[in-house]
């Protein structure tokens, strides 16, 4: 997910799970397929840092798709205390919702 209003419309409709240091929100959508979108607290200072966990939030999407809930637009929202290091850390805290 790229624009604004889908985000949007996520954070509207969208169910939400939370998880230590960062939220999931997900809405169902008609594609047949699902997205991804990343949502980074501003408060986690250093462009390199937020990017590397938007590369590492994405290859976690990436490689365990099946642990996000299927054909839905998904929010993966970073808070400040976010601590996962690995994309197997972020799959294994996203398996233990039920979705």
């Amino acid at each position: 997910m790229r624009k604004g209003r889908e985000f949007e419309k996520v954070y509207r409709q969208g169910k939400r799970y939370r998880g230590k240091g960062f939220s999931l929100i997900f809405c169902p959508n008609e594609l047949g397929h699902n997205r991804i979108g990343i949502s980074i607290h501003r408060k986690l200072k250093g462009a390199v840092k937020r990017n590397r966990i938007k590369r590492i939030v994405r290859e976690s999407f990436r490689l365990q798709r099946t642990l996000y809930p299927p054909c839905a637009d998904i929010v993966f929202a970073v808070r400040p205390d976010f601590l996962l290091k690995t994309p197997a850390e972020i799959s294994s805290s996203v398996a233990k919702f039920e979705t």
